[in-house]
């Protein structure tokens, strides 16, 4: 401890100087405040200086910067540098160099903010590394705090594998490199994916130096898509096309593998300079095709689940890799080819019988009409010639009505023999399609598969009738239903249509019978085999005015004698010979004048 007896005061001290508050050499404390300040760095606010941290606390970093008084910035601005430590160089820039408490106030976002346009475009044009802030998510990718500024992350440009959730990203410190600026709108683009890509080509490189064909390696589901799966193999990323995950059909790849999963796969093809690299999956078993049974032969009957539909046929997996094909002509004994989604739909469950089977092309034919009885096998007792049915109406031609009697038996009804008296331009005009029908089979042709049907032979000829009915020379009602340029149609009693030319439709006033028009109509020609009655509408009048003119002729004529009239004939042989006696003359004479 120290001895302060001996201790003596100046004397020379001057104590009114002291209390004066001025110094030796009669300075004042004002000036000597000054002298001090004189000694420390000076400042201007609203500029940006460096400064060194020399407390960090949750809220606040300390800074000094060489003034008077040391500087606080809150710490949320030091959020892009996880690594900040005391003793670090930051920039800030000078808020305020006193606040009401006497506190100088920094900004180290706004020291950046000045600065960060010049430092990316710097580190665009020099391919620099910086470090970044990630922010937050936005669409289709994250916003990055670099130097302050506020840049797009694309979520393509995270990693070099698809990113699945984005979110484990947010508040992370990463690494970037600037790809993009628009001058323009002051917009960012970064890149982390960039950082890595040059390192895993030359991993790339070395890996496809190495790649054989036939060689199998481990890899990682990496994508998939609906047309394969991307598996990576370490560095470098190959493909397995849908066609080569199984030898089954696959329509969806994820039936097969899983995101992340684990496994072994062989090199197909690889191409050096697009660094394109084909893998399969289903090569490391065994052909399905090569473990068929071989006891297997045409004649079996099989069960299969449809796969794949086609208007021409069905698919039918019989195995695993194993597929047969139904034909549609091989679906149904019926001879009208349909679409096979008519009989059969993808899922289905079915039987079939081998038509085919090519182990060597891995090919095979199927059929499933063949597990019934062939309908044709004995038309000939099941539809006998005169034999009555009731068929249904399944196509027209202009010839006449496909009927079909059951499924695969049809037969043609030709377009004579659906009336008797009507006469028919196409079939639709007397039956609809889907429509039932009665019919009598006329004819079998088994070799050809063809029935002549007739529907008019289940009733009787009504010509038979008409015979009777419309002789020559009779008259009846009928209706002009059609006008030609040959005659007109004309609609007689019984549904029974005859025909009368132009020179026969000229009416008793020398006008012509129009369409619509009922008039008696007289038959000059009926003929039974052809079906055909000719009218005339004229002879009606015509006939009966010669036959008036006749009657008056007679009438004017001179009586004569008994003897004269009836003239003796003493041989009757004679009679028979004699063309030019006068009785006969007169005859003569009468007819042509009527005539």
């Amino acid at each position: 401890m120290a001895d302060f007896k001996n201790v003596q005061p100046l004397a020379e001290f001057d104590w009114n100087a002291f209390e004066s508050g001025t110094a030796e050499g009669g300075a004042s404390h004002e000036e000597q405040e000054k002298v001090y300040d004189q000694t420390l760095g000076k400042v201007n606010e609203k500029e940006v200086v460096e400064g060194k941290v020399i407390a960090i606390n949750k809220r606040e970093v300390v800074v000094s910067i060489g003034y008077k008084s040391d500087g606080v910035v809150p710490t949320s601005e030091f959020r892009y540098n996880p690594d900040l430590a005391v003793g670090d160089t930051v920039e800030v820039y000078i808020e305020n160099q006193e606040d009401k408490k006497g506190q100088l106030i920094l900004s180290h976002r706004k020291a950046r903010l000045s600065k960060a346009w010049d430092r990316v475009n710097t580190a665009l044009d020099n391919k620099e590394i910086i470090k970044g802030f990630i922010k937050c998510r936005t669409k289709g990718g994250m916003i990055v705090d670099v130097f302050g500024i506020e840049a797009f992350l694309p979520g393509s440009q995270i990693d070099v594998k698809p990113i699945r959730d984005y979110d484990v990203f947010v508040g992370k410190t990463m690494e970037f490199q600037v790809v993009k600026i628009n001058q323009e709108y002051k917009n960012v683009v970064v890149s982390h994916k960039a950082l890595i890509e040059a390192e895993l080509e030359a991993q790339k490189q070395q890996i496809m130096s190495q790649l054989q064909k036939g060689q199998v390696l481990e890899g990682t589901v990496k994508n998939i898509t609906s047309y394969g799966v991307f598996i990576d193999l370490g560095g470098v990323d190959g493909l397995i096309h849908i066609t080569d995950l199984s030898w089954g059909r696959v329509s969806d790849p994820k039936e097969v593998v899983q995101l992340d999963q684990k496994l072994n796969v062989v090199i197909l093809d690889f191409d050096e300079e697009k660094k394109r690299i084909a893998l399969g999956l289903k090569q490391l078993t065994p052909h399905p095709w090569d473990a068929l049974d071989s006891e297997l032969k045409v004649g079996d009957k099989v069960h299969g689940k449809v796969v794949v539909m086609a208007d021409y046929g069905a698919f039918v997996e019989i195995a695993q890799g194993v597929e047969g094909l139904i034909h549609v002509s091989e679906m149904s004994w019926s001879q009208h080819l349909r679409s096979a989604q008519e009989f059969l739909k993808v899922g289905d469950e079915v039987e079939a019988v081998i038509l085919t089977l090519d182990r060597q092309e891995r090919k095979m034919s199927l059929g499933i009409k063949q597990l019934k009885d062939d309908p044709w096998k004995d038309i000939a007792e099941k539809y006998p010639v005169g034999s009555k049915h009731t068929g249904k109406v399944r196509n027209f031609t202009n010839f006449g009505v496909f009927v079909e009697l059951e499924e695969g038996v049809d037969g043609l009804i030709h377009i004579s023999d659906l009336s008797w008296t009507k006469k028919i331009k196409h079939p639709s005009e007397f039956t609809q399609l889907g429509a039932p029908i009665e019919v009598v089979v006329l004819e079998i042709d088994q070799d050809n598969r063809r029935l002549s049907l007739g529907h008019k032979q289940l009733e009787e000829n009504p010509w038979d009738v008409f015979e009777t009915v419309f002789t020559e020379g009779s008259v009846h009602e009928g209706t002009i239903t059609e006008l030609l340029e040959k005659g007109a149609v004309v609609q007689l009693e019984y549904g029974v249509e005859g025909f009368a030319t132009p020179k026969h439709l000229q009416k008793e006033d020398g006008s012509k019978a129009q369409e619509g028009e009922k008039l008696p109509f007289k038959v000059i020609e009926f003929n039974k085999d052809s079906k055909r009655i000719i009218l005339s509408h004229s002879r009606t009048f015509e006939d009966s005015q010669r036959e008036e003119k006749r009657a008056e002729r007679k009438a004017r004529a001179p009586k004569k004698d008994a003897k004269e009239e009836t003239p003796k004939i003493q041989n009757q042989a004679a009679t028979n010979s004699l063309g030019d006696n006068d009785a006969l003359a007169a005859l003569k004479a009468a007819m042509e004048s009527g005539e």
